[in-house]
């Protein structure tokens, strides 16, 4: 381990207890020995034994943590080399050149439960518009090679990943976009699962930043080694939307594992759950504005939606603009929907790792279970962070105080919540330019110019207008691209917590 690495991973995050707007101070201050990085490690646990945990019962609401069945329907193929015309996608000989030409026939056919074999390659969907629409329950399975003999998700890479030409195309879809196909507003029951494994999402190419030179302070960039200059967010405009979205409710079970979630403007994962049951796992979610993954529950007595989120690595999401004054987490819980948050690691999220900040009314409060436990963070601007019942500021919590502070109410399960070891292997599979970046980010500049006085404003005033004046804000980086196959070396960087292995 080379030494810069050692002080970039040695980095711990000791303002977690402070006002977000804090962590823009130097954070590479708060460099500590590596002596006790291996202290308090908790146990390995295999995703299978997590996720047959029994979790606590609150009132009638029952968090469970059953994975839904898998799909074993009608499997069609789909390759680079496969024809835009006249096949069928049935076979490997016959397979379908697009993902959604395959997702089409499923739709006219009604074909709940089939299964969708994607090979390697960048699949932009119809006439490379740069997103996919979902329209069945279905599972759609990513990382096969040409042949469709051999599967790996991280080897033979199938990947979503627009760039400049699909600005114009896909403005307002996310990479993946489930239809309002999927919604039955009246039902209680799962109508199937949609299963997405192992799709690399990544936007990184198709956002708007700021020039790759550390040059000029402007850019946001520090130093040559990054891919981009910061993420512009208001000039030009942002593009806005959802690496996956649904357009409506989803009245059915879904499964996100093995896949990776970079580099969004607008949210990672963000969708809505009518009923079932929703598993996300080993998927890496990083480098993404607004929040790496929120998911509301839409059914009216609040009992039939539940999260199991577990095995993932979730770092660097970032706040809404540069100003760094909301939005930037890693996983919400939301209203009306129950959730188990474990073994996961949350890396340096601008805002705050976990958020339990929505507040049902208060007989849906007396029946939601969100639970929080058998994770690691490091260096997050908040590990946990609630509403303060006192004053108008959130209140962040250190994991460490997670289970002393937080009362069982609002977290009935919440052991082993702990800080990451400094010296901990994982940060070897971490871009070590990237963290280090990120534990020294600070404001360069802040300049105001108001004059109150000036012919603009009085006139203004005088005709009833506001007066106006501008502010320039300068910071040493944000939400700078990921570099996609750096994402891709957190899958499995440590057994039993974050990303595993496909």
């Amino acid at each position: 381990m080379t030494k810069r690495l050692f002080l970039a991973a040695a980095i711990l995050l000791s303002c977690s207890m402070v006002a977000p707007a804090q962590m823009l101070k130097n954070l590479g201050n708060a460099i500590k020995s590596s002596a006790s990085s291996q202290q308090n490690k908790p146990q390995s646990q295999s995703s299978s034994q997590a996720s047959s945990q029994a979790t606590p019962q609150k009132g009638n609401a029952k968090a469970s943590s059953a994975s839904p069945k898998e799909n074993n329907g009608t499997v069609y193929y789909v390759s680079k080399n496969g024809a835009a015309r006249g096949a069928d996608g049935l076979s490997p000989a016959t397979a379908k050149k697009d993902i959604q030409a395959v997702l089409n026939i499923i739709k006219e056919k009604g074909d709940n439960g089939a299964i969708v074999r994607v090979g390697e390659g960048n699949f932009l969907g119809y006439t490379n518009q740069g997103y996919i629409e979902i329209a069945n329950f279905i599972t759609l399975e990513g990382g096969w090679n040409d042949s469709f003999t051999e599967r790996d998700p991280l080897k033979y890479i199938t990947r979503i990943q627009p760039g400049e030409e699909q600005r114009g195309t896909n403005g307002s879809r996310g990479l993946i976009t489930t239809t309002r196909d999927l919604d039955a507003v009246t039902e209680k029951v799962p109508r199937g699962t949609l299963i997405i494994d192992g799709i690399m999402l990544d936007m990184g190419l198709e956002n708007f930043y700021k020039p790759a030179n550390p040059d000029d302070e402007r850019n946001g960039c520090p130093s040559a080694a990054f891919e981009t200059g910061r993420m512009e967010d208001t000039s030009p405009p942002q593009i806005q939307h959802q690496i996956f979205h649904s357009d409506g409710w989803i009245a059915g079970n879904v499964i996100i594992r093995n896949c990776l979630v970079a580099n969004s403007s607008y949210f990672g994962l963000q969708f809505g759950s009518r009923c079932g049951e929703v598993e996300i796992y080993n998927c890496v979610i990083i480098s993404n504005r607004y929040g790496g993954c929120r998911i509301d529950g839409g059914d009216k007595d609040g009992k039939a939606s539940h999260v199991n989120f577990h095995h993932n690595t979730v770092a660097f999401s970032w706040c809404r603009d540069k100003f760094m004054e909301d939005m930037g987490y890693g996983y919400e819980f939301m209203n009306k929907i129950n959730g188990d948050v474990h073994h996961n690691i949350f890396l340096g999220n601008n805002y705050a790792a976990v958020a339990r900040t929505r507040i049902d009314t208060k007989d849906f409060e007396a029946i939601k279970v969100t639970n929080l436990y058998d994770n690691y963070f490091f260096l997050n601007a908040a590990d946990l962070q609630l509403p303060s019942k006192g004053g108008g500021k959130w209140t962040n919590i250190k994991c460490s105080d997670i289970l002393d502070m937080v009362d069982e109410a609002t977290l009935p399960k919440a052991e082993n919540n702990q800080e990451l070891p400094g010296g901990d292997p994982f940060f070897n599979a971490v871009d070590k330019d990237y963290l280090e970046a990120f534990a020294n980010l600070k404001v360069i500049a802040q300049s105001q110019n108001f004059d109150a006085n000036s012919a603009s404003n009085q006139f203004r005033q005088a005709t009833g207008q506001n007066m106006q004046g501008t502010e320039i804000r300068r910071v040493s980086m944000y939400g700078n691209r990921y570099n996609f196959n750096k994402a891709l070396q957190l899958f499995g960087a440590k057994p039993g917590y974050g990303a595993q292995k496909p």
